[in-house]
């Protein structure tokens, strides 16, 4: 079984490998990530069965974890005092997302109401599936709708910045590699805390134990430097991989059947966003292209790797991205619990 799963992931490896390399070379933003993410979901749409075992997934998310916690400074968290309110920004952004996604799946796509309501979540996609197989939903067509949503923004997002603002230039990252004491060190705490996290159910258990336990090691001069970056380029490439693989297993017709919906989704939660983040530009003066990176619903591991790669503050982009799908982990029940008349208005 071990030797399959590491065939399987050597694949899988291999082939956003070369998607990496490919967008490296036209000069894309975040190759790694990006490239690995459209290659490995055309694989997978075009019959190619591509997966990663769990340990892999976990370690990638352990080291990003890890990077973005060292990158974590005093100066940055003073900022912290202005979260609060971008934050409720957020969750209210969701919320009218959510409603205006659900009204046009169920009156234009033919979608169930509680499939509509899955189907709409921006985010928290193994919440929102196994919701889905335990009330029985159309749990292919959530998953297409989703992984549209996911895949679009993990591409648009960073040549989108990129272009429109350009990216900040700064490394929130120590100069200096870190010793091999401090490395283990943190991949054993990590790991440790991320079980603990795991069990009590906390969303991106992993990253967040990297992001935590690296910097208090970092804020204690206990675990100077950062990670080497070809370690950082391998979490990266198995970030997009993973992305990519939530194609895997479906068609072209699959894709054709639920495209309509996926990108009403998709344009619906990019409107609603990019309402949320000229509201909180306006208000609080914050950059906008900072805002995009920390309110656009991908995934938060992908979000949280672009903000380093594009070199904005990591730690104000993933804490809204927790509290994204933290806020989703009420809300998502709430909706599927109120009567039929009152979602749909």
């Amino acid at each position: 079984m071990v030797t399959l799963d590491l065939k399987g992931a050597a694949l899988a490896l291999g082939v956003g490998l070369v998607g990496a390399g490919l967008f490296w070379l036209i000069g894309f933003p975040s190759a790694p990530l990006t490239g690995a993410a459209t290659a490995v979901s055309i694989a997978g749409l075009s019959g190619l069965r591509v997966a990663l075992p769990n340990w892999l997934r976990d370690t990638a998310f352990i080291l990003l974890g890890i990077g973005i916690g060292s990158s974590v400074t005093p100066e940055m968290l003073a900022s912290a005092a202005r979260w609060p309110a971008t934050i409720a920004i957020l969750a209210a952004a969701l919320l009218v997302g959510m409603a205006i996604s659900q009204r046009g799946l169920t009156r234009w796509m033919g979608f169930q109401r509680r499939d509509a309501v899955l189907a709409a979540a921006p985010g928290h996609l193994s919440y929102v599936l196994s919701l889905s197989l335990e009330g029985k939903g159309a749990t292919p067509r959530i998953a297409i709708v989703q992984s549209i949503r996911v895949l679009f923004l993990t591409l648009v997002v960073p040549i989108f910045v990129t272009v429109a603002f350009g990216a900040s230039g700064v490394s929130f990252a120590p100069a200096a590699h870190m010793s091999i004491a401090s490395a283990i060190l943190l991949v054993a705490g990590t790991f440790t805390l991320g079980l603990v996290f795991k069990r009590i159910h906390m969303p991106a258990a992993f990253l967040l134990a990297g992001m935590g336990f690296s910097a208090a090691g970092h804020a204690l001069g206990l675990t100077p430097g950062q990670m080497p970056a070809t370690v950082t380029f391998a979490a990266f490439l198995v970030m997009g991989v993973l992305i990519g693989s939530r194609f895997s297993g479906q068609g072209w017709d699959d894709l054709r059947a639920s495209l309509w919906a996926g990108l009403w989704v998709t344009g619906v939660t990019v409107a609603t966003t990019l309402l949320a983040v000229v509201v909180s530009m306006l208000a609080l003066g914050l950059s906008p292209a900072l805002l995009i990176v920390a309110f656009a619903p991908g995934g938060v591991e992908a979000m949280a790797a672009i903000s380093v790669a594009l070199g904005f503050d990591p730690a104000f982009v993933a804490a809204h991205h927790v509290m994204r799908l933290l806020i989703l982990t009420f809300l998502i029940p709430m909706l599927l619990s109120w009567p039929r008349s009152s979602a749909t208005v």
